[in-house]
């Protein structure tokens, strides 16, 4: 395995804050433990759900430094919602297709600094989105 996020197959993604006093606590559970540390706002555990989901657990502030929002005060309601694309170019017509149905962009996409290709949005409802391609995942349908 390369230092990348890298994971056998994916079709979507959930993600949800990791507070420091929980990153030892999840590199317990079968996760794989917490990959990406060596990238500054990159550490991440990912859960295996079901049929391909997989639920992705962040620092809060590395949510808004990727989603270019401030950091807010913590919140029961915290979660960033994750769409993977099986395709590079999927992630800009996702994102186009957003913007149109009344979507704020708060992150073009753009290359990411592990590998990847991707994009947020805020939805009409303020609910954060990332749409996102890996290289190193499996869309699973």
């Amino acid at each position: 395995m390369n230092s990348r996020r890298r994971n056998r197959k994916l079709g979507s993604h959930i993600t949800a804050t990791l507070y420091p006093p929980c990153r030892e606590f999840h590199s317990r559970l079968p996760t794989g433990g917490i990959v990406g540390t060596e990238f500054e706002h990159g550490a991440v555990a990912f859960f295996d759900l079901q049929n391909g989901l997989k639920l992705a657990i962040w620092p809060r502030k590395d949510i808004a430094h990727e989603i270019k929002v401030p950091l807010g005060p913590r919140s029961a309601t915290e979660c960033t919602l994750g769409h993977n694309v099986a395709i590079k170019a999927a992630v800009n017509v996702v994102m186009d297709r957003t913007r149109q149905a009344g979507a704020v962009i708060t992150d073009p996409p753009h290359d990411a600094f592990w590998g990847g290709y991707n994009g947020s949005f805020q939805d009409p409802d303020g609910h954060l989105w990332e749409v996102v391609w890996n290289p190193d995942m499996e869309i699973v349908d």
